[in-house]
């Protein structure tokens, strides 16, 4: 299967079968994840989440996005490769994915240094996934911090999900403004 970069979905349409595929193989391949959240949700929550964000939330109907929404973390956090998503869902999403997937063999500080100083370069598309990303991961650490987390650490993070965020302001102005809530919701937890 090859999915076409330029097709578009509209919130009020039916997914396509790609998507459906998509979110079927992040299903398959996070099944035995959990969050680090105290309720230990199914880890396959978040990509769906970000998907949500991109589509329902901010209006992004850019099919390849979409689905790279739901793999994002496919490969950095499974036994996936990039071949196996090129195979499966074809050079434009597999591109995306790679964009913004993290080397697990640098040190934590080192990605997140990483994230930061790459932000800007990546593509438009992988801007999308990293604005809805880190707006998700923001709201979740909001509402229900990974156990054993500090209100200083929850700050932390909320002030590095910013410092990558300010590298790529202009993308996307829904995007932002979500963005932009989920960070004031994070500053506000640290508070209480």
């Amino acid at each position: 299967m090859n999915s076409s970069s330029s097709s578009k979905l509209s919130s009020s349409q039916a997914v396509s079968e790609n998507f459906l595929k998509a979110l079927d193989f992040a299903a398959r391949k996070h099944r035995d994840q959990r969050r680090k959240d105290p309720e230990q949700t199914p880890y396959i929550n978040h990509p769906i989440a970000v998907a949500h964000i991109l589509w329902i939330e901010a209006g992004v109907s850019d099919e390849a996005v979409l689905m790279a929404a739901l793999l994002h973390d496919t490969v950095e956090d499974t036994e996936t490769t990039f071949e196996e998503i090129e195979q499966q869902f074809g050079q434009s999403v597999k591109e995306i994915v790679a964009e913004v997937t993290d080397d697990k063999s640098l040190p934590k500080a080192v990605r997140k240094q990483q994230q930061i100083d790459h932000a800007a370069s990546l593509s438009d598309r992988a801007k999308l996934i990293k604005l809805a990303d880190k707006t998700a991961n923001l709201r979740n650490v909001a509402v229900s911090p990974p156990d054993g987390w500090s209100v200083t650490r929850i700050d932390d993070y909320v002030e590095w999900g910013k410092a990558v965020i300010d590298q790529i302001r202009g993308t996307h102005a829904k995007l932002e403004s979500l963005f932009d809530q989920a960070y004031a919701q994070g500053k506000q937890a640290t508070k209480t």
